[in-house]
């Protein structure tokens, strides 16, 4: 790990702590500031939240979303629709807001009822505004280098390892987790940044065949302690997006912090790490989908004027 990481770093034993706040306040300020451009040019750029369920902590979240998106300037909807609703209630909604022009990004906001096929209805989140790469023609369109909005969380462990100059290219990193919401579009992005990507998964065997020999370790399986300091290398920088909720309420990683601490170069924390950088991104890519709309409409406008 560079020297520019311990510098910027605060220090735990002898492993620098990745705190994602600073750079999730970067982001939010990037945010507030497009936002407030596109408000002096007449459009403010709304998030649309779709939420089927009862779970609290899902609806913490999403407040804290909306949150967040009022203090950087952007409209949020909350659109609560009860654990029970249907299949084709959801449905409806989804193409709704995907062809009203004044919304300009949509979550549909997990875990959704069991009776509901959540990979149709990701598929009718129009790409243009799915801001967390849930259809797959984003993650298509990904896959082939062409203009889509990665998964929040995914980009969230790029814009980290960017942040505290941690370079990827023509280093090797372990993606434990091969969900597609992480572990898959996160092996994408860091190909194009020139990694050489293993992706670890349930069936790979021993960890640590793949782990040790990483520069990065990033861990994304959402196994409370799944890894631990002998499964990596001295001087490794480990990443952890888990969330694993405690039954005293607490939230904790995938890493086992007691015996990586010491170990790793470098250690996101849970919470503080990836997880607040994600919810930052969101608005970010709200902003960005807002811009581009935009863009796209006045273009429709002038050619059809020709």
């Amino acid at each position: 790990m560079s020297t520019e990481v311990r510098s910027n770093t605060e220090v735990r034993s002898d492993t620098a702590v990745l705190s994602g706040k600073p750079l999730a306040a970067l982001i939010q300020q990037r945010a507030q500031e497009e936002s407030t451009l596109l408000e002096d040019e007449g459009l403010r750029p709304v998030l649309a939240v779709v939420v089927a369920t009862d779970d609290q902590s899902t609806h913490w979240y999403v407040r804290s979303i909306e949150r967040a998106a009022g203090r950087a300037g952007i409209g949020c909807r909350i659109i609560d629709l009860g654990h029970d609703a249907t299949e084709q209630v959801l449905a409806s909604v989804l193409a709704d807001l995907s062809a009203e022009p004044t919304v300009h990004g949509i979550i549909l906001q997990t875990p959704l009822p069991a009776t509901v096929r959540a990979d149709r209805l990701v598929g009718l989140i129009a790409p243009e505004k799915d801001i967390d790469g849930a259809n797959p023609l984003s993650f298509g369109r990904l896959a082939v280098g062409q203009p889509a909005f990665a998964p929040a969380t995914a980009r969230a462990v790029v814009e980290l390892l960017d942040h505290f100059q941690i370079p990827v290219a023509g280093r090797n990193v372990a993606v434990v987790g091969r969900s597609a919401v992480v572990g898959k579009p996160l092996s994408l992005l860091l190909l194009a940044r020139d990694a050489t990507v293993t992706v670890c998964h349930s069936k790979s065997g021993p960890l640590e065949r793949y782990t040790q020999p990483a520069d990065v370790v990033v861990v994304a399986a959402g196994r409370t302690g799944l890894l631990k300091g002998s499964h990596i290398s001295p001087e490794a920088v480990v990443i952890d997006v888990g969330t694993n909720v405690l039954a005293d309420g607490s939230l904790v990683g995938d890493v086992d912090e007691a015996s990586v601490t010491g170990v790793a170069a470098g250690l996101s924390p849970v919470p503080g790490g990836v997880g607040s950088v994600t919810t930052a991104l969101l608005l970010l890519h709200t902003v960005e989908a807002a811009r581009q709309q935009s863009r796209t409409t006045l273009l429709a406008a002038s050619t059809s004027r020709i």
